[in-house]
């Protein structure tokens, strides 16, 4: 049995500051918080929790306080199924999996409704022991790890190789920032909101030169859970929804850096992702009318946008720079703000991108509304984009 899937309903909290520090007397519980996300999603879609089938969760972070995490919100909520309940992990990709996951097991009959659904509270967590974590998890421990390359690092040079090979300058890249703090302004789940300069982008002090503090992501929390369904189910609700309408993944099959030389800033795995999930949607990358990016620093924006064809190969800088990639231009894209703006709460991310293009294509967007839009997709990644998942989506009334 094959069928076609579809989001019918979508919920998150704002991306910020929401972990307490272990010694604080008042506690934030992540089962409670999650809790209320899953029966705002639930209410959003126009279903009961009686009709989850399945539970696809991303993995708890390590500093998460309950273990065995997606049972205990299960026995929280008083929800059984007869589908599957599982944790997934694969870093940056995990929500985008999670996702990945449920859609198969509607696809398949195992479930009518599905959630996709995680929690990531990590703020509260020292600076040193979390970094010493991600490099762990991101680099090689015997060679990343004792020199301090941390994954910004990755970027650093992708951002100094493009700015080279293209002649590009630097304030084209920063101009993806300032885009990105802007569509924030007008996102109520955003982190940041407040609208920012080129010159104060260009002032803030230096993570891994050439990005500065905002041209790279904050450290975040959030919570946010997708209602994904049967196409039949989603009609039967009376209600717009969104259509599933291609999926693409590729593995480069080398950790993060690759030791075989080769060029550094295409990004094959977004070319053959991209490349799948346009086929399988028959549809072409001029075809799409927004785009959620995962992009934890501004060069990447770029040159995702290039590897999937949204900018022409050097010209992603130049195109965000001229105003392309904004609210109002040939292809908006993180209308939401993006991993730099709206937030970045590591294995929930993915999650917020589908949030965000549910509410694009059923346009409630509001102020950050893309007019007509009809097709978006969102893309996620494992790590400097050594492997990238995409899916495309189409409005449905």
């Amino acid at each position: 049995m094959s069928r076609n899937v579809a989001i019918v309903g979508a919920a998150a909290i704002p991306c910020g500051r929401h972990q307490k520090a272990p010694g604080d007397r008042v506690q934030v519980l992540e089962h409670e918080v999650l809790a209320g996300v899953v029966l705002d999603a639930v209410r959003d879609a126009g279903v009961s929790k009686d009709d989850v089938d399945a539970l696809f969760f991303t993995h708890p972070r390590p500093y998460t306080r309950q273990l065995y995490f997606g049972t205990f919100l299960a026995s929280y909520l008083r929800l059984p199924c007869d589908g599957v309940l599982v944790e997934v992990v694969a870093d940056g990709m995990t929500g985008g999996l999670a996702f990945d996951q449920a859609a198969e097991t509607v696809r398949s009959g195992r479930a009518e409704v599905a959630l996709a659904l995680g929690i990531n509270l990590e703020t509260a967590v020292s600076s040193s022991e979390h970094m010493d974590r991600s490099m762990r998890a991101t680099g090689d421990v015997e060679f990343h790890a004792p020199f301090g390359f941390i994954p910004i690092s990755w970027y650093a040079m992708d951002a100094m190789r493009y700015l080279y090979e293209f002649n590009a300058k630097r304030e084209d890249l920063a101009m993806v920032a300032v885009k990105n703090r802007r569509h924030a302004s007008l996102n109520p789940l955003a982190q940041y909101r407040k609208s920012v300069t080129l010159e104060e982008v260009l002032a803030q002090r230096m993570i891994v030169e050439p990005l500065g503090l905002f041209e790279v992501p904050p450290r975040s929390d959030g919570a946010a859970c997708v209602v994904v369904a049967s196409e039949e189910a989603a009609r039967s609700l009376g209600r717009p929804y969104v259509l599933l309408r291609g999926r693409g993944f590729h593995h480069e099959g080398v950790h993060q850096v690759s030791d075989v030389p080769g060029d550094m800033i295409s990004f094959v795995s977004v070319q053959r992702a991209g490349k799948a999930a346009f086929e399988e949607a028959r549809i072409g990358a001029a075809d799409v009318d927004l785009a959620e990016i995962y992009a934890p620093c501004t060069i990447v924006e770029v040159l995702v946008s290039e590897a999937l064809g949204l900018a022409k190969r050097g010209q992603g800088a130049k195109a965000a720079a001229a105003g392309e990639t904004s609210l109002g231009g040939r292809i908006p894209i993180c209308t939401s703000g993006g991993l730099l703006a709206r937030g970045h709460p590591p294995f929930v991310t993915p999650l917020y991108s589908f949030v965000e293009i549910a509410e694009q294509l059923r346009h409630r967007a509001g102020a950050r509304q893309v007019g007509n839009a009809r097709l978006g997709l969102a893309t996620c990644e494992l790590g400097n984009h050594n492997a990238a998942l995409i899916h495309v989506f189409e409005a449905r009334p």
